[in-house]
């Protein structure tokens, strides 16, 4: 039992530590393409100046997706949600979208620097939904009343 128990601990400070790190990218992106960005967006030739625009969004899309993967998971660890519930698509991680690498080569270091960071984040979460998918399909109904009891005591 103890085994499960650090499991669910240690999956606990990854999801809080995920959110924290999806929050204040969050927050340094919506900070640069909003306010910090603009003057570096004028600067840019108009058809740059639309990429910039679109990658902004791109990067809004993929910390968007990833904050509500993770708050999904903070309610099944907070036993309001029951596992099974976020394998429906519609609490899967979203698709994110995706980047022209030419066209980020054109912006800014800084908005290279937050698209970089929204991108590898997102893989990052990618890599524990599919594993959660996963995990899901090799769970034995044993197994799933076990981790019940597990979580009651």
């Amino acid at each position: 039992m103890r085994g499960f128990a650090d499991d669910s601990r240690i999956h606990r400070r990854l999801i809080d530590t995920l959110y924290v790190d999806a929050m204040v990218l969050a927050d340094e992106a919506r900070s640069y393409f909003d306010e910090g960005g603009r003057e570096e967006r004028e600067m840019l030739d108009p058809l740059a100046r639309v990429s910039f625009s679109c990658e902004s969004l791109k990067v809004t899309t993929r910390l968007m997706h990833i904050i509500a993967w993770l708050l999904t998971q903070r309610a099944i660890d907070a036993g309001e949600l029951q596992p099974r519930d976020a394998l429906d698509p519609s609490r899967r991680l979203g698709p994110a979208p995706v980047s022209d690498a030419a066209a980020i080569l054109a912006m800014p270091r800084q908005a290279q620097g937050l698209i970089a960071s929204s991108t590898e984040l997102y893989r990052r979460v990618a890599l524990l939904d599919g594993a959660q998918a996963d995990d899901a399909v090799m769970i034995s109904p044993a197994r799933s009343m076990y981790d019940r009891l597990a979580r009651a005591f």
